[in-house]
C-alpha cells in the first residue's frame, strides 16, 4: 500500500517538478527580455544610424565593401586579433592564454570568446576535454575533502582547548565560509577593477559566472589590447579557478542537503500520517509498516534535535 502510493506521488512528482522548473525558466526569460531587450535595440538603431552616417559622409565607400570590412575586423575579433593603428595585436594563444583556455576547457566554463581555428586544434580540444574533464572533476572532489577536512580538524581542537561542542562546529562553518567569500568572490573583483578597468560590481558578477561554470564570455580577463598584462596575471587566475569552484560546490552541496533534509522531514511525516491512518482503518497490522513509522519519527527526532524518540507497540490481534 505504502509502496503503491510512493511509486503514485512520483509518478504526479516528476511533472509538477518539471512544471516548476519550466515556470522558473520562463520567468527568468520573461524578466532578462524586460530588461535587456529596449537596450539591445538601442544598441542596434545606434549601430544602424553609425553605418548609414559613414555611407553619407564618404561617399567613396561602398555598402558592400564596407560589409566585407565589417565581417573580416568580427571574424579576427573572435580569433583574438585587434588592430592598433597599422599594427595588430597578438597574444590570445601565447603560453599564458593557452594555459588559461585549457583550464576553461576541462573546468567546462567555455567563454566562448576563443575558440581553436584549425582541424588539428578542434580534434586535440576533443580528446583534451575528453580526459580533462573527468580529471578536473577529480581535483575538485580532493581539494574539497581537503577543505572539509580543514574545516573539521579546526572544529575538532576548539572543542578540546576550549570543550565547545555545537558552537566550535558552527563557529569554524561560519569562518570557514566568510573566508571563501573573501578570496573567491569580493576580493578577486580588486584585482580586476585594477587589472581590467572593470567595476567592482562587473569584477564580482566575472568571478560568480566563472566559478559557477556558467561562462557567458562577456568579461573575460586579459583580453583587453589596450591594456598590458603581467605574465603572473592570468596564471593567478588560472590557479584561482579551480580551488573557488571546489569552494562554490560545497556551498551548493550544502544548500542540496538542507534542501533534501527538508524534503526528507516532510516526506517522513506524511508516511507517518498514512500509516497511522492505515492502522486506524485495519489494514496495516504487520509488523513492518510499524517499524517503518519508528524509522520516520526517529529521524523526525534527530531533525528537531531530540535524544530521545518514541517507540509505538505492535497492536494485538483481535481475537
Amino acid at each position: 500500500m505504502v509502496a503503491a502510493r510512493q511509486q503514485q506521488r512520483r509518478w504526479y512528482g516528476v511533472p509538477v517538478l518539471l512544471a516548476l522548473y519550466l515556470g522558473y525558466v520562463g520567468l527568468g526569460a520573461g524578466v532578462l527580455q524586460a530588461l535587456e531587450r529596449p537596450a539591445e535595440m538601442q544598441v542596434a538603431q545606434h549601430l544602424l544610424q553609425e553605418h548609414w552616417k559613414l555611407l553619407a559622409n564618404y561617399t567613396c565607400l561602398q555598402g558592400p565593401a564596407l560589409q566585407r570590412l565589417f565581417q573580416g575586423i568580427i571574424q579576427a575579433y573572435k580569433s583574438g586579433i585587434t588592430l592598433q593603428g597599422n599594427t595588430t595585436s597578438l597574444g590570445r594563444w601565447d603560453f599564458s592564454g593557452s594555459f588559461f583556455f585549457s583550464i576553461s576547457a576541462i573546468t567546462t566554463i567555455g567563454y566562448g570568446n576563443l575558440s581553436p581555428s584549425t582541424a588539428a586544434g578542434r580534434i586535440f580540444c576533443i580528446v583534451f576535454a575528453l580526459f580533462g574533464i573527468p580529471l578536473n572533476l577529480v581535483l575538485l572532489n580532493e581539494i574539497g575533502q581537503l577543505m572539509l577536512l580543514g574545516v573539521q580538524h579546526c572544529a575538532h581542537r576548539l572543542e578540546e582547548l576550549f570543550h565547545w561542542q555545537k558552537k566550535a562546529s558552527l563557529l569554524i562553518k561560519t569562518c570557514a565560509l566568510v573566508t571563501g567569500l573573501l578570496l573567491f568572490l569580493l576580493l578577486p573583483p580588486l584585482l580586476f577593477s585594477e587589472k581590467e578597468g572593470w567595476s567592482y560590481e562587473e569584477g564580482f558578477y566575472y568571478s560568480f559566472i566563472t566559478l559557477s561554470t556558467i561562462g557567458f564570455g562577456d568579461y573575460v580577463i586579459g583580453m583587453n589590447p589596450d591594456r598590458t598584462y603581467p605574465g603572473w596575471y592570468k596564471n593567478i587566475i588560472s590557479l584561482w579557478i579551480p580551488f573557488g569552484m571546489a569552494w562554490l560546490a560545497l556551498v551548493i552541496k550544502l544548500c542540496i542537503n538542507f534542501l533534501e533534509s527538508s524534503s526528507d522531514i516532510c516526506q517522513c511525516k506524511k508516511k507517518s500520517t498514512e500509516m497511522v491512518e492505515d492502522l486506524m482503518d485495519g489494514s496495516k497490522t504487520n509488523i513492518t509498516g510499524l517499524h517503518n513509522l519508528e524509522i520516520c519519527n526517529h529521524k523526525d527526532t534527530k531533525a528537531k534535535g531530540l535524544d530521545e524518540s518514541h517507540s509505538y507497540p505492535a497492536p494485538k490481534e483481535a481475537q
